[in-house]
């Protein structure tokens, strides 16, 4: 049984679709459900001068559940510093959803995951430029 978050998570994605020039790009998937979730990235500087996630955006395919994280997810990331970013884990998204079905919980890490492999990435990238 999914809670009311999630469904409205699902119903109305929150940052669905693409970044034209994304600063980054991760893509986590699971070869058993077959969920494949992408999260692009969108880097800006805050007053502090610290890299931020300026903008956040995902495609995923699959279930309600892997949809709703992924939503809930970017919701989490927006605005943070990539050191917040990476301290956001599967429970506090599964938290903030207000749980999961136990079978679903996996779909919480491939956000996660994707999550990283972007920060990753986007990592590799600016250190290649400066």
């Amino acid at each position: 049984m999914y809670t009311k978050k999630v469904i409205s998570h699902f119903k109305n994605p929150h940052n669905q679709g693409k970044i034209k020039d994304a600063d980054a790009i991760g893509e986590a998937g699971n070869p058993v459900c077959g969920d494949v979730m992408k999260i692009y990235l969108k880097m800006a500087k805050n007053k502090k001068g610290e890299e931020i996630i300026k903008d956040v955006k995902f495609e995923t395919l699959g279930c309600a559940a892997a949809i709703a994280v992924s939503s809930a997810l970017t919701d989490l990331v927006k605005g943070k510093t990539i050191k917040e970013a990476l301290k956001i884990t599967k429970d506090q998204i599964v938290k903030d959803l207000g749980g999961l079905p136990a079978p679903k919980i996996h779909c919480s890490m491939l956000g996660v995951e994707a999550l990283h492999e972007a920060i990753k990435n986007y990592k590799k990238e600016h250190s290649n430029k400066t």
